[in-house]
């Protein structure tokens, strides 16, 4: 069971995420806060599996709530996965640096929303589809956040992993590696416990950004 907390300041949002998921066999609201101040509260006692976060929100805006939840120190750590009606890249931008698992735009179809939510939960991070090309475009340009070189992580990787990771930066899920590489789901999953540390990040989409920063893999390379 995945157990959620919900925080969001409009109460016809809170009732409608929390009927959707609710509706799912293996998804339990399990705590729903109107402001961030209350989520942080709740995060700290309930310690859900994920936590679903508005961005505006009294008190405490839904990134501050996630660097305080999940970012370095968090102990223990909630995934976040950021739900909002803006999608302006300064946001997204702050999400990815408190260290968010996934930014997801509010009006996404309602089987896209569950999907991020089993994907967060599962340890995998997520990225609207939208924003995505153009949102790890400007954060390469814009940000500077190095915690491995390009030639000292690509020298640290197997031949696998960097294949994995070239993969990853496509937005490709760990089913689709696996069918590309011909190799099981397991097997996937493995590479990548051993590949986030070694590049010094924490999640799949620290690691996608990581090669785009490095110009391991980049913007055109993806559009092919």
């Amino acid at each position: 069971m995945i157990r959620v907390l919900l925080a969001d300041d409009q109460p016809l949002v809170r009732a409608g995420l929390s009927a959707l998921l609710n509706a799912e066999e293996d998804v339990d609201v399990v705590g729903v806060a109107a402001d961030g101040l209350e989520a942080l509260d709740l995060a700290a006692e309930l310690v859900p599996d994920v936590a679903c976060l508005d961005i505006r929100m009294p008190g405490m805006d839904g990134i501050d709530v996630a660097a305080r939840i999940c970012g370095p120190g968090a102990s223990p750590a909630v995934p976040v996965l950021i739900l909002t009606t803006f999608d302006i890249d300064d946001y997204v931008f702050r999400a990815l640096e408190a260290g968010v698992s996934g930014f997801l735009l509010k009006d996404s179809d309602p089987e896209e929303i569950l999907r991020a939510i089993r994907h967060v939960a599962a340890g995998h991070g997520t990225l609207d589809r939208t924003l995505t090309r153009r949102v790890v475009a400007e954060y390469v340009q814009r940000r500077r956040l190095r915690p491995v070189t390009a030639a000292r992580g690509i020298d640290m990787l197997t031949a696998r992993e960097r294949d994995i990771l070239l993969l990853l930066a496509q937005g490709m899920s760990n089913e689709q590696i696996a069918g590309t590489l011909v190799v099981e789901v397991a097997t996937v999953k493995s590479h990548l416990a051993r590949l986030l540390p070694k590049l010094g990040v924490r999640s799949r989409l620290q690691a996608a950004v990581w090669a785009y920063q490095n110009r391991v893999v980049t913007v055109d390379d993806t559009a092919r």
